[in-house]
């Protein structure tokens, strides 16, 4: 009971509080991984790396310690043409990643550090249809 008092705390967008129970994940990463056909005109993030760069970033996350960090596939994030597209929650940042490099600055600075990666952020903007 606790512990969905402390997510109702969280979801209403109040504070956690010290005596709160531990949530099972404090960061959420999606990557994703779709793959459209060859030529597809949106293209694909699997296309353009998603999957390695996914692999490399949950090896890193592990190697780093970063506990309550869980590191996901997720299918369409319809950014496509801006791949490969990255968002954490329960922030609702979005970036794009398109080397081991990137990895590292989203992870370092975004998880690590608690700030952002500004030249690999993703504009505001409504998904395209």
């Amino acid at each position: 009971m606790r512990r969905a008092a402390a997510i109702g705390r969280m979801e209403s967008g109040m504070p956690r509080r010290p005596d709160d129970p531990p949530l099972h994940f404090e960061a959420h990463v999606f990557v994703c991984c779709n793959r459209r056909p060859d030529g597809h005109p949106r293209g694909s993030c699997a296309a353009r790396g998603s999957e390695r760069l996914r692999d490399y970033m949950k090896a890193r996350t592990k190697e780093l310690g970063l506990r309550g960090v869980r590191v996901n596939m997720a299918g369409c994030l319809d950014r496509c043409e801006r791949g490969p597209c990255v968002v954490i929650y329960p922030d609702g940042v979005w970036y794009r990643i398109e080397s081991p490099a990137d990895v590292e600055s989203v992870l370092q600075c975004h998880l690590v550090e608690g700030g952002r990666a500004a030249a690999l952020r993703l504009p505001a903007e409504a998904p395209e249809t």
